[in-house]
C-alpha cells in the first residue's frame, strides 16, 4: 500500500464559539476530543478536527483559517482521502470520518463562496491518538484497509 505525504502549513483553533480563529505555531490533539482549547472540540464526535489544503485556499484567494479549518495542509490532495484513512502527524493520529460540506458561515466570508468551495471543503476527522502538532510537521496518510471480496461459496 502506498502512503501519501504532506505537511502542516498552519494551525488554528477557536477559543470561543462565534469568535475569530486563533493562529498558533503548535497545539495538542487530544484523544477522542479534538484540539486542546478549541470550543468546537467534542468527545465522541466525528467532526473533531477540520483539515483544509492551502492549495485550494490559494485558488479561492483566501488565507489559512478563513474557512474555519483547524489544520491547513500543504502538498496533500485531501480530495484523494477516503473515510477510514488514517493521518499520522508525529505522535498524533487522526481517523478521516467524512468530507466537510459547505455551511452558512462561508457566505459570511464571501457571498457565493459556498458554491465556489463545493466538493473541496476539506476533510473532517477524529483524534484516535493524542500528540503535539506544529507547523512544518509531516502528515502521512495510511489508507484504510480494504476488505477482500469473498463470494459466500468460497
Amino acid at each position: 500500500m502506498s502512503r501519501k505525504q504532506g505537511g502542516i502549513a498552519a494551525i488554528h483553533y477557536s477559543p470561543q464559539r462565534g469568535q475569530p480563529m486563533k493562529s498558533v505555531e503548535a497545539i495538542r490533539a487530544l484523544y477522542d476530543h479534538g484540539l486542546e482549547g478549541d470550543a468546537h472540540a467534542r468527545p465522541g464526535g466525528a467532526r473533531q478536527v477540520l483539515f483544509m489544503d492551502i492549495e485550494t485556499l490559494n485558488v479561492l484567494g483566501l488565507p489559512p483559517g478563513a474557512l474555519k479549518e483547524n489544520i491547513t495542509t500543504e502538498r496533500l490532495s485531501l480530495d484523494s482521502l477516503n473515510t477510514g484513512d488514517l493521518m499520522h502527524c508525529g505522535e498524533a493520529t487522526f481517523l478521516i470520518t467524512m468530507q466537510c460540506t459547505p455551511c452558512a458561515h462561508l457566505e459570511e466570508v464571501r457571498p457565493g463562496l459556498s458554491k465556489e468551495v463545493f466538493g473541496r471543503r476539506g476533510m473532517l476527522a477524529r483524534v484516535v491518538k493524542s500528540g503535539e502538532l506544529q507547523i512544518g510537521q509531516a502528515l502521512v496518510i495510511e489508507p484504510a484497509p480494504v476488505e477482500p471480496l469473498v463470494h459466500p461459496t468460497g
